[in-house]
Parts: C-alpha cells; sequence; structure tokens
C-alpha cells in the first residue's frame, strides 16, 4: 500500500512537471507568433512609411504607380522577411537577455533584406525613389529591435520590483564609499539576479558628492550621518566599500557602524584584492578591523637572508604558532624544514600542507617530545639544523594550574633539553617563543615562560663567558647519563649560537584563544562567557607574530628579549560586545553576556615588560629588546635540577613556592586571597600604566 502511495506520489510530481514544460512550450510558442505577427506589420508599414515621408506625409500626393508597386510587392516581401528572420534565429533567441549578439543578428537581417527588397521591387514592379530604400530600411530595422528590447527592458523592470518587494522587506543596505570600490559594488548589487539586496543609500566624507545620485541611489552625506540614515532607511546590512581607507580610518567608521546592529561586511584592503571588484569580495567584518593598529610590516630581505639555504627545525610545528612559522619560512627557500611535534594528528597535517603549496622543499616531519633528552639529541645530532624556533610549550593557563609539574616539565625543563641539544650540535640561532604572561606573572604557565627565558639568557652569558661546561645535561633517568646523552657533555669547541626570545600577547585564531569561543557560543545563541567585565589583553594575528618571530632573528645579537609594542589593550567585554554586534545582534538583548569570574592563575591585566627592563628600539619601530634582568646564573643553573625532580615526582603543592623563589616576579594565584587575582587589582593597573608609559618613551628616544 505505502508503495503505491509512493509511486502515485512520483507519478504527481512527474505529472506537474511535465505540465510545466508543456505551459512553458505553449507560452514560448505564443510568444514567437506574437512576435511573427509584429514583424508582418513592421516590414509592411516601414516601407509604406518611407513613401509617405518622400511625399511629405500627404498620402493624396504618393503617385498611383510607385504605391500600387509598393501594395504588390508587400506580401512577396513579407513571406521573405518571415524566413530570413527564422534563419538568423530571431525567433528562436531568449529576448529576456538579449545582448550585442541579437543586434548583429538583426543589423546583418535588414542589410539582407535592405538589398532583396531593393532588388526585386526594382526588377519584378517599378523603381522607387532612391530615399524609399534607405528611410525603409532604418525603419524597418528601428521597428524590429524597438519591440525586441522593449521586451527585455519590461522584462528587467518587472525582476527588479520583484527583487526590490524582497529587498525592502529583508536586505537593505547602506554602501559607505562613492569611490571605484562602492560604485562596482553598486553595479554588481543591481545587476546580480541572485542578491535579494536593495542599496537604500550611500554615504561618503566627500562634500563634493553628498547630495548627488550614483546609479539612482542618493549620496545622503559623511559618517556623521550613518547612524541617522540608518532609522531613516531602516537598514539591515551595511557595506563598506573602501579597500584604500588607513587602519584608523576603518576603525573610526567600523566603531561608528558597530553601535547600528546592523550586519556588517567590508571590502579587504587593495593589497589583499586580487581580482575584479564585486559583492563575492566582501567578506564579513572581523575582530581584526576594530583593533586599531595598523599590521606589523616586516624586512622580507633580511628574513629571506637570514633563512634561505638553511636547514630549520620548528618544535611544536603542528600548532597555531608552530604551523604559521612553517608556512612563511617555507616561502624563503630553506634548504631543509623539519617539523617536530608530539601531536602526529596537526604535524601530518601541517607537512601535507607544504608538499602540496612547496612540492619541491624539502620537509621532514618528526614526531617526539621535547621532554625526551634522547629524541631531542638524535633529531639534532642527524639533521644538524642551522636555527630552531622552539614553539613547543604548554599555554593554557587555567590547564597548567591544575596541573603545575606538567607546566614546568614541558615549557621549562623541555626549552633546556632543547636549547642544549641545539648547543652541542652545532645551532647558530636559538628562538624562543615566550609570552606577555611571563611578566609578573600570577600564573604557573607563565612563570613556567619566564623560567624559559632566564634559560636561553644563562646558556648565552655562559657562552660568552667561555664557560659552556657549567651548562650540564638535566637527566632525570639514570641510565641517560652513560647512555645517549654522555656524548653531548663532551663539546669539542666553542659553540657560536644565538639565543633569543621573543615575547608577544594573545594570538588571534590561534588554538585556546578567546575569539573562536566567542563566536561558537554567539552561533549557539548565547550566552557569551567574560571572566571579569574589566579585563584587558593585548592581541595580534597569527601571521604578525610569526613575522615578528622570523624579524626578531635577524636582529639576534643573543641574550634579547624581543617585545611586540602591540598598540592599545582590548577589553575582552568590549571585544565580546563587538563580536556580538559584528553577527548582527545586539548584546545583551539577543546575546546575554554573562561574567564568571576570573579563573585560577588568571589577570586583569597583562603585561608586555616587567619595570625593571628597558625598552631598546630596532629599526623596525614596532620591535622593541627588553634589557635582560640580572639575576644569579650558577644558583639558577642548580635550582633547575631541583625544579625538575620537584617536577617529576609531582610535587604540585611545593613546585609553586620553590618557582616562585627563583622567579622572583611570579606571584602565586591565591597569595593575595582566595580570588585568585595575584596582584590586586590596583596594583596591576599600575603596572600596566607604567609599561605604556616605558613603550610611548621608547619611540622618542
Amino acid at each position: 500500500m505505502a508503495e503505491n502511495k509512493k509511486e502515485s506520489s512520483f507519478e504527481k510530481n512527474l505529472n506537474d512537471k511535465s505540465k510545466k514544460r508543456i505551459f512553458t512550450s505553449e507560452c514560448v510558442c505564443l510568444k514567437d507568433l506574437l512576435f511573427v505577427v509584429y514583424d508582418i506589420v513592421a516590414v509592411a508599414m516601414a516601407y509604406f512609411l518611407a513613401l509617405w515621408f518622400r511625399f511629405d506625409c500627404r498620402f493624396s500626393e504618393i503617385p498611383d504607380y510607385y504605391l500600387m508597386a509598393w501594395l504588390k510587392f508587400t506580401p512577396i516581401y513579407i513571406v521573405i522577411s518571415i524566413v530570413v528572420f527564422w534563419l538568423f534565429r530571431l525567433y528562436r533567441s531568449i529576448w529576456k537577455y538579449a545582448s550585442f549578439t541579437e543586434i548583429k543578428r538583426i543589423i546583418c537581417a535588414s542589410g539582407v533584406l535592405m538589398v532583396l527588397h531593393t532588388a526585386l521591387i526594382t526588377v519584378l514592379f517599378y523603381r522607387m525613389p532612391i530615399s524609399y530604400y534607405v528611410i525603409g530600411g532604418i525603419i524597418q530595422f528601428l521597428m524590429i529591435v524597438l519591440v525586441r528590447f522593449t521586451y527585455r527592458f519590461i522584462s528587467m523592470e518587472r525582476e527588479k520590483n520583484i527583487k526590490l518587494s524582497q529587498a525592502l522587506i529583508n536586505n537593505r543596505v547602506m554602501l559607505i564609499g562613492a569611490g571605484e570600490a562602492g560604485q562596482m559594488i553598486l553595479r554588481d548589487l543591481q545587476s546580480s539576479k541572485r542578491l535579494n539586496e536593495n542599496i537604500c543609500c550611500i554615504i561618503d566624507d566627500d562634500k563634493k558628492k553628498q547630495g548627488r545620485y550614483l546609479y539612482g541611489v542618493p549620496i545622503v552625506g559623511g559618517r556623521e550621518e550613518i547612524l541617522l540614515n540608518v532609522e531613516k532607511y531602516n537598514i539591515q546590512k551595511i557595506y563598506l566599500a573602501m579597500p584604500g581607507a588607513s587602519v584608523d580610518q576603518r576603525r573610526d567608521i567600523l566603531s561608528i557602524c558597530k553601535e547600528t546592529n546592523c550586519q556588517l561586511k567590508s571590502l579587504p584592503g587593495i593589497a589583499e584584492i586580487v581580482s575584479e571588484i564585486n559583492t563575492e569580495s566582501m567578506r564579513d567584518v572581523s575582530v581584526e578591523d576594530l583593533l586599531g593598529r595598523e599590521s606589523i610590516k616586516v624586512n622580507m630581505d633580511e628574513i629571506h637572508g637570514s633563512i634561505e639555504d638553511k636547514v630549520i627545525l620548528v618544535t611544536g610545528g603542528g600548532g597555531s604558532i608552530g604551523s604559521e612559522l612553517c608556512r612563511q619560512i617555507a616561502k624563503h627557500n630553506p634548504k631543509k624544514l623539519i617539523v617536530f611535534d608530539i601531536y602526529e594528528n596537526n604535524a601530518h597535517a601541517i607537512g601535507l600542507e607544504l608538499k602540496d603549496s612547496y612540492p619541491n622543499l624539502d620537509t621532514e616531519v618528526l614526531i617526539g617530545s621535547v621532554r625526551d633528552s634522547r629524541r631531542i639529541n638524535q633529531v639534532f645530532a642527524k639533521y644538524k639544523p642551522d636555527i630552531v624556533y622552539h614553539a613547543a610549550a604548554h599555554k593554557h593557563v587555567p590547564l597548567m594550574e591544575d596541573s603545575p609539574c606538567e607546566s614546568i616539565k614541558n615549557n621549562a625543563i623541555g626549552t633546556y633539553k632543547t636549547a642544549y641539544a641545539a648547543m652541542v650540535n652545532g645551532c647558530k640561532r636559538f628562538v624562543l617563543i615566550s609570552t606577555d604572561k611571563a611578566v609578573n606573572s600570577t600564573n604557573i604557565m607563565g612563570a613556567s615562560k619566564r623560567l624559559c627565558e632566564m634559560i636561553i639568557q644563562s646558556f648565552d652569558k655562559k657562552i660568552k663567558e667561555g664557560k659552556m661546561q657549567d651548562i650540564t645535561p638535566l637527566n632525570i633517568h639514570f641510565e641517560d647519563a652513560f647512555g645517549s646523552m654522555n656524548n653531548m657533555a663532551n663539546i669539542q669547541e666553542q659553540p657560536n649560537i644565538e639565543f633569543v626570545a621573543v615575547r608577544f600577547g594573545n594570538v588571534l585564531g590561534s588554538n585556546g584563544s578567546v575569539v573562536p569561543r566567542f563566536k561558537e557560543q554567539i552561533e549557539k545563541g548565547g550566552p557569551v562567557t567574560v571572566t571579569h567585565p574589566d579585563i584587558i589583553r593585548y592581541f595580534m594575528t597569527i601571521p604578525e607574530a610569526v613575522s615578528l618571530v622570523l624579524q626578531a632573528g635577524t636582529y639576534a645579537k643573543g641574550g634579547e628579549i624581543f617585545v611586540l609594542d602591540m598598540g592599545a589593550p582590548v577589553k575582552i567585554d568590549t571585544l565580546a560586545r563587538n563580536l556580538i554586534r559584528l553577527s548582527g545582534f545586539i548584546p545583551d538583548v539577543d546575546i546575554k553576556i554573562e561574567y564568571t569570574g576570573l579563573r585560577a592563575g588568571e589577570k586583569l591585566y597583562e603585561e608586555k615588560l616587567m619595570s625593571e627592563e628597558g625598552l631598546k628600539t630596532t629599526p623596525n619601530h614596532l620591535i622593541h629588546i627588553g634589557s635582560p634582568i640580572s639575576f644569579e646564573t650558577d644558583k639558577f643553573l642548580e635550582q633547575l635540577t631541583t625544579l625538575m625532580t620537584m617536577a617529576y615526582d609531582g610535587e604540585e603543592d611545593k613546585i609553586r613556592k620553590f618557582v616562585a623563589d627563583i622567579v622572583g616576579n611570579y606571584h602565586p594565584a591565591g597569595e593575595h586571597g582566595s580570588d585568585h587575582k595575584g596582584l590586586e587589582y590596583d596594583r596591576q593597573i599600575e603596572i600596566a600604566t607604567q609599561n605604556e608609559a616605558l613603550v610611548t618613551s621608547s619611540k622618542h628616544d
């Protein structure tokens, strides 16, 4: 029974489709028949009108022999005309989409008919006035063209009205920018058959353009008129078509737009546009557009010279920063690129990507842990890398608060073992990826990264003093001292290696970044969770972070901590609200914001450098060098052995206090109370203000 019902349903759909096809065919036949009828009248009337015009528009003045010749030849000419029109496919074109091709066919058909008319009426009946032949041909051409393109115009207007009526309900658009890019976007929207969007008004700061019309759309004023006209025209979307605008201009305009609760789309900058500008070029406005900072500019020639024909090792090469390092390094023609990571899925993915993008690049993907002395030494001994970018680390603050020993083992001890293997195997440069959380840290992750910075500074100092024998391998397993690690202690010649660190803030879009988390919560309808209404962070993009790391390597002389001027810090609460608005929702109305409280080890403010550190400038005005803080290197190296033992023994209760003894600026969470803020709120503001003053003063040095 169900099968019969299914068959009957299928038959019904088939019949409906057949009827639709038949109906459409009938419409097409009727339309063609009407064109034929019109053409019969047109070709007959064209040459009669020619006669009429020839004799001053007076019918009585037309001689009978001319009139009889026209009358006798007209039936013959009608048949000839219909045949010629058919041969030139004037009854098989889709006039709704008529173009220059159809014009050419009409011109050719009219030319042929004009010759035939002239020859046949002259031979068969009577020689007519020259003006009759010329004016008749012109009138016939105009009448044939007029009806067909009138049909096209009416069809377009009907579609436009339908689309406009839909747009009036759904997508009323404001366009910002009446320049060339804005004109292209406007033309594309008006001619597009698939977009139901209506540009109601245009904003442009050029006073000469205001009050005028662009393709029928009014230019209503400058940026100060955005809010007024959004309300006046009931705008749902705003398109920013100013690819040549500066970052400051875009930020200012977008800051106004985000107050409107409209969906925002923007053209990328000029450098990003590589094809024709149209609505496909438009992208959703991203939070990066609101950071208010020019993108980092680096000297690509310097980077290329430092990487070309070198063997490069990237630890943590499958992670957010590590994988982008691999992508950018691959562009500079290294001799070999080694991707080293403990997580095989990420490492495999970046390996495949590199092979697809750079098939001639010698790429090696290796699995292993930086905590494994034997494995890391095997890699260095076999491949002898010239440069190491050490990105392998645990970075998630709350998780590391729950597992402090793992943070120390992977970050601090892993960095020591990797740096040691680099030193004894002839590596020329070691670049540590650090974080602003290493400054005045209230969490064990940040403290462990400060330990990493102290480790590379210790290595650099000992090597420059010619006391590299004071740096001994760290071995938690007894047999390592007599196994593969034994040869590592016998350094035959003075190492020639530069150890440096690069410190930057939060990276947009990285694993664990707050932005992807916010977007997920918005897609689910909220709530968006923010830890504290006053929490502030510095932000940069992954490509910027990596370009900084590569540039810093070219400035390395050994022992430096490079610091990026990341511009003004961003309130996370403001960031969340902007993302909600950019998604077309109203914060606290459509999408709720909930404050969950600071997590363990989390600070209200992150800082780029310590108050004890000064800043020096580099050729890149956005990259600074923090002066090394002095500490007792010998004592520190001894403490590392004890720290390693505590970490591997799992002494979580003691390890924070011991780390605080080593890193003087580490204040464990809960030290000043149970709220996990670490440094007091006022103290954090004071330090952040001091650091901003230091950065500002360094710009004027």
